[in-house]
C-alpha cells in the first residue's frame, strides 16, 4: 500500500548549511568583509528596444511552456528553468558589457552585483522563511462543509495572506478546506474562489503578503504604507466572500446529492493544529525582522542602524529553528518539499536580472506612454499582472509612476506620488487573480486540489469565472477607490 504521507525530505542538510553560513557572515561581520552593494551604476544611454527581448522571452516562456504539450515536461525540470533563465540573463549582461550605448564592463557588473545582493537576496530569502516556517503547520479536520464553513476558511485565508504571505496562507488552509469538501462533488468553485481571496487579494495589507509589495518594500517603500490600502482589501475580499457564500448556498449546495450531504454531515472531527505554537511564533519574528532590521534605517527608537544583511541572517536563523525543532511528522503529513522555492529562484535569478534594460527604458521614457493616471496605473500594471508574474511587472509599473513623480519623495517614503503607488500595487496584487499564472500560489493550489481529485477548470475555464466574478468587483474598487 502507498504511504499517504511520504517522507519529508531530511531537514539536516538544510540546517548544516544554514548553519555554516551564519558563521561565515558573523565572521565576515567582524572582519568588515560584508557590505551593501553601491549605488548602482547609471548609464546615461538610453538601451535599445530589443534589448528586452530576453526578459520578453523569460516571461512568455513562463506563460506558454506549461501549456504546451510538447514542452510542459521538459519544463517541469527546475534544472531546465534555471538553465534557461541563467542563459537570458548572461546574454542581458553580454549587451550591458558590450551592445548598451555606454556599454563597459564595468555597468554589466555592477548591474550583477546591485542585482544579485541588492534585490534577488531579500527577496527569496523571505519567500524562502515564510515557505519553509509556514510547511511545519499544519490544520487537520473535517467540518460540515456548509457556504458559511468555507467561507470561514475564505476569511481566514484574506487575513492570513497578508501576515504569512499568500503562499504560507495558501499551504496552511488548502488542505483542511479540501478535506472540508472532500463528500462535497461541486468543490472546484471553492478552490477558485480561495485562490482569488488567499493566494492574491488577501496579500495586500503588509509587504510581507505578496511579492510585488515586497520589492516595493526594497525599494523604499514604508513597511506600513500598504495598510492604507485597507479599504480596498476590505471591499474585494468582502464582496468575493458574500458572492461565493450567495453562489454556493442557492446553486452549488443544492445540487449535491442527499446522500453527500448525509455523508459530509455524519463525518465531523473538529480542527486540530499541529506546529503552529512554534512556526507561529517564528512567523512572528520574521515580521519583525523585516519591518525592523532594515539596513538603510535606525531601529525604531534607537540609533544603531543595523548591520548589513542581518534582516536575512535572522530570517535563516528562524528557519533553522523551525527545521531542527519543529516535528519532521507534520511536514510529512504536509507533503513538504523544496520544490516550489527552488522553482521561484531558479525562475527569479532571471528575472531580476533581464528586466534591468526595461527598466532604464521606462525611467528615461516613462512619461511618454500616456500612463498618467491611477487608475490606468492600475489597469495597466494589472492586466500584465494577470498574464505574466505580477513582482517584475509590479516593478516596471513602479518605475514608471517614479518617472512621473518629479523626484519628491511622497509620505510613502519614495519618489513615487502616492495615488499612483497605490493603483500600481493594488494593480498588481489584485489582478494576479485573474488566471493561474498570475501569481505563484495559484498554480500551486490547482495542482494541490487535482491531487485530492477535484477537476479544476482549464486555463480558460478559470478565466471565465475571474472575468464573470472578480473582474466586476475589480472595477468597483476602481471606480471607488482608486483615484
Amino acid at each position: 500500500m502507498t504511504d499517504p504521507h511520504p517522507p519529508a525530505p531530511s531537514n539536516r542538510p538544510v540546517v548544516l548549511a544554514i548553519g555554516l553560513l551564519l558563521v561565515v557572515y558573523a565572521v565576515g561581520i567582524g572582519q568588515g568583509w560584508v557590505a551593501l552593494p553601491g549605488g548602482h551604476v547609471r548609464a546615461d544611454g538610453v538601451p535599445h528596444l530589443a534589448a528586452i527581448g530576453p526578459f520578453a522571452l523569460l516571461l512568455a516562456a513562463i506563460a506558454i511552456l506549461p501549456l504546451v504539450p510538447a514542452a510542459a515536461h521538459w519544463w517541469e525540470s527546475n534544472l531546465h528553468k534555471l538553465l534557461l533563465a541563467g542563459g537570458l540573463a548572461l546574454a542581458t549582461l553580454g549587451y550591458l558589457a558590450w551592445g548598451h550605448p555606454d556599454a563597459s564592463g564595468q555597468l554589466a557588473w555592477t548591474t550583477l552585483v546591485h542585482t544579485l545582493w541588492g534585490d534577488f537576496v531579500p527577496f527569496i530569502v523571505l519567500l524562502f522563511a515564510l515557505f519553509v516556517i509556514s510547511g511545519g503547520i499544519r490544520i487537520e479536520g473535517d467540518l460540515a462543509a456548509h457556504p458559511l464553513t468555507n467561507a470561514g476558511f475564505l476569511a481566514a485565508g484574506a487575513v492570513l495572506a497578508s501576515l504569512i504571505g499568500t503562499t504560507g496562507a495558501a499551504m496552511v488552509l488548502i488542505r483542511p478546506l479540501l478535506e472540508t469538501n472532500r463528500e462535497r462533488k461541486h468543490v472546484a468553485h471553492t478552490v477558485v474562489v480561495f485562490i482569488f481571496v488567499a493566494c492574491n487579494c488577501g496579500g495586500l495589507l503588509l509587504p510581507l503578503g505578496d511579492p510585488p509589495l515586497f520589492l516595493g518594500y526594497l525599494k523604499g517603500v514604508n513597511f506600513l504604507w500598504t495598510l492604507s490600502l485597507w479599504k480596498s482589501w476590505l471591499l474585494v475580499n468582502g464582496l468575493l466572500i458574500a458572492a461565493y457564500v450567495v453562489w454556493d448556498r442557492l446553486w452549488f449546495y443544492p445540487h449535491e446529492a442527499a446522500r453527500d450531504i448525509a455523508r459530509d454531515e455524519a463525518r465531523i472531527h473538529p480542527l486540530r493544529f499541529a506546529g503552529i505554537k512554534l512556526n507561529g511564533t517564528l512567523l512572528v519574528g520574521v515580521i519583525l525582522a523585516v519591518a525592523l532590521l532594515d539596513p538603510g534605517k535606525a531601529v525604531p527608537g534607537t540609533s544603531w542602524q543595523p548591520w548589513p544583511y542581518l534582516r536575512e541572517a535572522v530570517q535563516l536563523a528562524l528557519v533553522a529553528v523551525s527545521l531542527a525543532a519543529g516535528a519532521p511528522r507534520v511536514r510529512q503529513a504536509n507533503r513538504f518539499h523544496y520544490g516550489p522555492i527552488v522553482e521561484v529562484a531558479c525562475l527569479f535569478v532571471g528575472i531580476f536580472i533581464c528586466m534591468q534594460p526595461a527598466l532604464e527604458i521606462l525611467r528615461a521614457n516613462g512619461a511618454a506612454l500616456g500612463i498618467d493616471t491611477p487608475a490606468k496605473f492600475f489597469w495597466a500594471s494589472g492586466s500584465l499582472s494577470s498574464v505574466l508574474d505580477n513582482a517584475p511587472t509590479y516593478l516596471v509599473f513602479f518605475e514608471t509612476a517614479s518617472s512621473l513623480s518629479g523626484g519628491q519623495v511622497s509620505p510613502a517614503g519614495v519618489p513615487v506620488a502616492e495615488p499612483l503607488l497605490a493603483g500600481v500595487s493594488l494593480g498588481a496584487v489584485l489582478m494576479g487573480a485573474m488566471t493561474y499564472i498570475g501569481n505563484g500560489p495559484n498554480f500551486m493550489v490547482k495542482t494541490i486540489a487535482e491531487t485530492s481529485g477535484v477537476r479544476m477548470p482549464s486555463f480558460f475555464g478559470y478565466l471565465w469565472y475571474s472575468c464573470l466574478l472578480l473582474l466586476p468587483i475589480l472595477a468597483l474598487n476602481v471606480w471607488l477607490f482608486v483615484k
